[in-house]
């Protein structure tokens, strides 16, 4: 049976926040019984966009990442519900009943991703409900998908073995996978959020005068083995990417044509950029 899905790219996601804002029409002061109760104007963020900063200037990239229910097959939160509170129905969306909810603080902590809001006015707890109401009128597409101009997000209804010939051939990845938890919301280039490099800038003096180096070998190594390799672009920049955070010790080797070699010793915590490296 077809399932929903959304699949969301991390590298054109530029914050305009109309995704959010879209939600927040749809949701705010209206009420679509049996889907969702009306989400209150302030506080809550159905859809909230994360955001991170990698490196230190000049060299340096951010990262947003828009998150929300994940419409998990194996939810914590329906676990957690009573009388039958949250359900997930055949094609994949879960539901918080807006009803059968009402006062279920409980079900706030249950969620590991923190998507699960509570409306203190109405004493109910609340979720994005993948605009469920609009897909059963026949709508392909949810509004956050329909407000992004960078095609950023995309809702898409396929089985599960399509899914997960898609998640093998195009490398997604979901949030908090260790959690076990299955979510039905997917990211493309996930690692400019999730990873991190190392980069510099390749220079030399001549005559006087210093200029970046192009073309300059960039080795780095780990544990005394070359993992990666590549060449200083016209600018004299490198950068090395798609590393673990908090990965240990480093080091950078550069040899240039007619130049001395030189070796940087770095560690890796988060993104670093280590600066102009004159030859």
């Amino acid at each position: 049976m077809s399932k929903w899905n959304m699949i969301i790219d991390v590298a054109e996601c530029t914050n305009c926040q109309l995704c959010t804002l879209a939600t927040m029409d749809e949701y705010v002061g209206n009420d679509f019984p049996g889907y969702a109760a009306a989400m209150p104007k302030h506080g809550h963020r159905w859809i909230d966009i994360l955001q991170k900063e990698r490196g230190q200037a000049p060299m340096i990239d951010i990262a947003y990442v828009p998150t929300m229910c994940n419409h998990c097959d194996d939810a914590p939160c329906i676990k957690a519900a009573k009388h039958g509170a949250i359900t997930k129905r055949d094609d994949g969306i879960v539901i918080i009943d807006p009803v059968k909810a009402k006062g279920q603080k409980q079900l706030i902590d249950a969620c590991p991703y923190g998507h699960i809001w509570w409306n203190e006015e109405l004493q109910l707890p609340q979720h994005w409900p993948f605009d469920a109401h609009l897909i059963d009128q026949g709508w392909k597409e949810t509004r956050g998908q329909q407000s992004c101009p960078t095609g950023a997000m995309r809702a898409i209804k396929v089985d599960d073995a399509e899914m997960a010939r898609m998640v093998r051939e195009e490398g997604l990845e979901v949030l908090g996978e260790d959690l076990g938890t299955k979510p039905r919301v997917y990211y493309r280039n996930l690692w400019r959020y999730t990873k991190c490099f190392i980069g510099g800038t390749v220079s030399a003096e001549a005559n006087g005068v210093v200029d970046c180096v192009e073309g300059a070998c960039v080795r780095l190594i780990k544990s005394g083995a070359v993992i990666a390799e590549t060449t200083s672009d016209n600018y004299g920049d490198f950068k090395f990417d798609r590393l673990d955070e908090h990965s240990g010790a480093y080091t950078v080797e550069i040899e240039a044509k007619g130049r001395p070699g030189k070796s940087v010793e770095t560690r890796l915590g988060v993104s670093v950029n280590l600066g102009e490296i004159r030859l």
